[in-house]
């Protein structure tokens, strides 16, 4: 018999471990936990005990919070302040999914009577959506509440009446048990079986997971190779499943001439305040600036300098993030004609120092030595490329990969935004004019997704219409009224909206 490996609680401050909190699970433990997932799936149909479960989970992890945030603090070193506002961002999007469930309309019901009158004869058509079944959700290493156990693909996949079994994240497993125990607490306060959720621990079992031909479907956020190598295994399957993956982003700013010359400084602040938030470990940091050269652009690199040069160093999630951060930013300082005015590298022993990067625009115009600048570099870290033209603007914009965000700063009133506006938007899922897009609001019309490699669907994972990835549709064609679901029955004696007969 193999034997157990032991899953530790780490400080990031010192690399030191804490405590072992779990042991890795096995391929039995997995596979105990997808089935036990997957025998108490209809207890998730009554739309009224999931909603009281999402709230139920976000009561218990608000009267846990100081517990909580003190857990996630050790593992992350993200902060009290933080993680505060993170707790309450998950405990706000439970509430917001039992809403969800509470009003109906994401089951999408559509009715067509029959008409025989119609050529060809229309019978009787009831459309609505139905769960898929276990869904597997890896955790995120930067949000270890709002992207993980607790987090929005959780809280959506159970709103759908999806059970899950969460990969725990290994920087935070102290807080992912934590946090899993609170909603298996909340699921038997509301009489609910506690299997709805689930966790495991360790690399294999996420392969194992993925694999599992009870799993239905999968959420992911994390890295481009990790994401990649999971939704490979999810279309390589006997029976493919959804696999909606959040994988990397570059999120690019493109600032123009007028802005610059507007506000330059406040827009330096700005830029060095978003991505420098978090130490650079948000998923939607502005990575890379179109800025433009002359004396407009020399003010705003002159305010960003400023604005960097007074940040602290810090602590990134772990040691394995730190050492991707410096080797990244290495090999990024060495390419031709790339400056540095504030170098971004190490801060100490445990820390980073946050920095940026100049580059010529012309060097992007085309495939060359400096693709790495076009890159997501996890961390601190923005690169400012410096455009001489509208052409070089257009030429860099139609090199980029997808992303999760794009970002127009323009002047008041600038002809021409609403054509820069149309060149960015087949570049994210997200745009935004003269803002920045670290805070991701929690609102029914979020979009958070994006073409790939930002996502590997052209789902969201934030706002409402999330709970979408876990349902597929389903019409009853001459179903008598006593075996539909009442959703669909005549009457509408639940009141869910409805579409009927156009």
């Amino acid at each position: 018999m193999t034997a157990a490996v032991p899953v530790w609680s780490v400080d990031p401050r010192t690399g030191k471990p804490r405590e072992q909190v779990a042991v890795e699970a096995g391929p039995g433990d997995v596979d105990r936990a997808v089935r036990a997932a997957h025998a108490v799936r209809s207890a998730l149909a009554d739309r009224v005990a999931r909603a009281a479960l999402l709230r139920a989970a976000a009561d218990l992890l608000d009267e846990a919070a100081g517990p909580v945030v003190e857990v996630a603090d050790a593992e992350t070193a993200l902060g009290p302040t933080r993680l505060t506002g993170e707790l309450a961002r998950t405990t706000g999007q439970l509430r917001a999914f039992a809403d969800v469930v509470d009003e109906g309309s994401f089951l999408d019901v559509r009715i067509d009577r029959a008409d025989p009158s119609l050529t060809p004869p229309r019978p009787d058509l009831r459309r609505w959506k139905i769960p898929l079944g276990v869904v597997a959700v890896y955790s995120a290493s930067n949000f270890p509440l709002a992207f993980s156990v607790p987090g929005g693909d959780t809280a959506s996949a159970l709103a759908a009446g999806c059970p899950v079994v969460v990969k725990a994240h290994p920087d935070h497993p102290a807080t992912s048990e934590l946090c899993v125990s609170l909603l298996r607490r909340a699921a038997a306060r509301v009489g609910l079986p506690q299997d709805v959720v689930a966790v495991v621990h360790g690399f294999d079992a996420g392969v194992e997971l993925v694999h599992h031909p009870l799993v239905s479907a999968a959420g992911f956020t994390g890295s481009v190779r990790g994401g990649r190598a999971l939704y490979d295994a999810a279309a390589a399957r006997p029976v493919p499943i959804p696999f909606h993956g959040e994988l990397g982003s570059l999120n690019p700013v493109v600032i123009t001439e007028a802005a610059a010359a507007e506000r330059a400084e406040q827009l330096g602040a700005g830029l060095a305040g978003s991505m420098t938030l978090g130490e650079g470990q948000f998923c939607v940091k502005p990575g890379f600036v179109l800025a433009p050269s002359g004396a407009a652009g020399d003010a705003l690199v002159k305010s960003l300098t400023a604005a960097i040069g007074g940040t602290e160093p810090g602590v990134m999630l772990d040691h394995r993030m730190r050492d991707a951060f410096l080797a990244g930013v290495g090999e990024r300082t060495a390419l031709p004609d790339v400056e540095a005015p504030i170098a971004p590298g190490a801060g100490g022993e445990h820390t980073v120092a946050a920095g940026f990067l100049t580059v010529p625009a012309s060097r992007l115009t085309s495939d060359g030595d400096h693709d790495l600048l076009l890159e997501e570099c996890f961390g601190p870290v923005t690169v400012v490329a410096r455009y001489a033209s509208s052409d070089e603007v257009s030429a860099v914009l139609g090199r980029l990969p997808g992303n999760l965000t794009a970002t127009l700063q323009i002047a008041e009133g600038e002809e021409g935004a609403a054509e820069l506006l149309a060149e960015v938007t087949p570049l994210a899922g997200r745009v935004l004019v003269n803002g920045w897009p670290t805070g991701v609001a929690v609102a029914p019309a979020q979009h958070h997704g994006g073409p790939y490699p930002a996502t590997t669907s052209t789902s969201t994972s934030v706002g409402a219409t999330a709970v979408e990835r876990w349902l597929r549709p389903v019409a009853y064609q001459g179903v008598p009224e006593g075996m539909l679901p009442p959703e669909l029955r005549d009457g509408n004696p639940l009141g869910v909206p409805r579409r009927v007969t156009g």
